[in-house]
């Protein structure tokens, strides 16, 4: 993409009326001109050059808008707020660049040379936080919102997403406790934030408290996120409730696929692929993301045969394969210990859809070659790899050599890891189990040492079971939960009934 900055302006010339705007070509930077020229053009000029950028920008030709804007400014053409409006929704919703953080904040700088910086400067303003949150930076978005003369509902809702974006979601609920009016919007930024930074059941809960709110609607978008955090922490049976409240609530045309796929992912993620089945046969219209939701749920549950055939099937009804597609077929296959098929696989997605392998690619048939025991060819895939392997990559080899006993690639595995992971403890304690494998004690000795000496230590299993909707998480040996001693009481009771009745026990 060009380069947007700003350079000297050039002196003023005649309004020419763009003949060809589609074949405009993308200048190098944004020229501006004298804020306040000699009133050369009408509002008619105005609405033409805004009209010709928001075609452009709707098109995804944001490169060849920012060309129209230049071209408005050396005509004399002031812009409008709807023409800066329009630049920075396009600058918020491309992906994220420095070319283009220079070029909202020099829409920013032209907000205020163009006098569009107060009324109606609350939509410029929130275009200008929304821009800034969505670029990776809340602290400008935040500077922006606090020196807004007013604000709207969409103001806030931008901040409180801005927030949740950078992963600050303190001050996220900081701005939407003091927000005057919260809608909808406010509290699926809310929920959705939670959920996409790994804080499910703070989601769940604000889901239940924004259910509480007489005047808020919800709508697919807040159950899709709710769905989210249930699938994340294992919630059945709120995502039972949250699937029977979509049947009866939602009326979208677009609920039914999107609330849908989203339903599948959860129930495949609970365990529960029966019902994730029953939602996918039901739905009026699918999409590919039906198809990638289902496959890789029966990937994930070691469905290996109903995976593969739910591919085929993909194609037959005319969808094409992705690498979320491949992914789950090459899932299924080394789950499955399917090693030629699996490499079918991967030459298909490469000859056949042209689709280049990624990361994640590469680690699911390094984990099927590795789960077969061809670890040397599982070490040449990652050592042929045009990126740098990641920690799964490494990681599976290292579980593999564990397995099979290869104690010398697992020390280089290790060694890889260190660099990528030096404070996970899962790996020292796999190259320890890789040790003891093999009967080298003295080893796993200087792994637990180094492990001592370098801070790390072991975090104990957590298991979670859910009870009227809440769901309650333990490790091994804890008191921690304000039931323990009922819980211990009843634990007790099983053992003696065991006894009892001449069970062999373990508890």
């Amino acid at each position: 993409m060009a380069s947007f900055t700003l350079s000297p302006p050039p002196p003023p010339k005649p309004y020419p009326p763009p003949k060809n705007p589609n074949n405009i070509p993308s200048p190098p930077s944004i020229k501006t001109t004298n804020p306040n020229p000699t009133p050369t053009f009408t509002h008619a000029d105005v609405v033409r050059w805004t009209s010709s950028i928001t075609r452009k920008c709707r098109s995804g030709l944001l490169s060849q808008a920012t060309s129209d804007y230049s071209l408005m400014l050396s005509a004399g053409v002031p812009p409008s707020h709807v023409t800066l409006v329009v630049l920075l929704s396009a600058c918020a919703d491309s992906p994220r660049s420095a070319a283009l953080l220079r070029l909202g904040s020099s829409l920013h700088a032209h907000s205020f040379k163009f006098g569009l910086s107060s009324p109606p400067g609350v939509v410029v303003g929130t275009s200008l936080v929304d821009m800034y949150a969505k670029s990776g930076r809340a602290d400008l978005a935040r500077k922006t919102f606090d020196t807004m003369p007013e604000r709207n509902a969409r103001s806030w809702n931008a901040m409180i997403d801005g927030y949740m974006r950078s992963g600050d979601a303190e001050s996220a609920i900081e701005v939407f406790d003091r927000a005057p009016m919260r809608d909808k919007v406010s509290w699926t930024a809310l929920i959705d934030g939670f959920a996409r930074n790994g804080r499910f059941e703070e989601a769940l809960q604000c889901f239940h408290e924004m259910q509480l709110e007489p005047d808020v609607e919800t709508d697919y978008v807040t159950v899709i996120a709710a769905v989210t955090a249930c699938a994340g922490v294992g919630a059945l049976t709120q995502g039972l409730w949250l699937h029977r409240y979509s049947l009866g609530s939602l009326s979208c045309r677009n609920a039914d696929t999107r609330v849908g796929n989203s339903l599948i992912d959860m129930y495949a993620r609970c365990g529960r692929v029966d019902l994730a089945v029953q939602v996918f046969d039901g739905m009026c219209r699918r999409s590919r993301v039906s198809w990638n939701s289902l496959i890789v749920g029966f990937a994930m549950n070691g469905c290996a045969e109903e995976a593969l055939r739910h591919f085929g099937s993909m194609r037959e009804a005319g969808f094409e394969p992705d690498c979320i597609s491949f992914t789950g077929a090459l899932t299924a296959c080394a789950h499955a210990g399917l090693v030629d098929e699996g490499l079918r696989y991967y030459e298909c997605m490469k000859n056949v859809y042209g689709i280049s392998p990624r990361v994640e690619h590469y680690g699911c048939i390094v984990d099927l070659l590795a789960r077969a025991g061809r670890l040397e060819d599982a070490l040449g895939v990652v050592e042929s790899m045009p990126m740098e392997p990641n920690e799964v990559v490494i990681g599976s080899l290292l579980s593999a050599c564990r397995v099979h006993g290869y104690v010398g690639l697992a020390e280089r595995s290790m060694g890889q890891l260190a660099e990528l992971e030096p404070g996970c403890d899962a790996n020292y304690v796999l190259l320890s189990n890789a040790y003891a494998a093999v009967g080298r004690w003295d080893s796993v000795g200087k792994v637990r040492n180094e492990m001592k000496s370098l801070g790390i230590r072991k975090r104990p299993g957590c298991s979670s079971v859910e009870i009227d909707c809440k769901v309650h998480e333990f490790v091994s040996g804890d008191r921690s939960h304000v039931c323990s001693d009922g819980i211990y009481a009843m634990l007790d009771l099983l053992h003696f009934e065991m006894e009892l009745y001449e069970f062999e026990t373990a508890i």
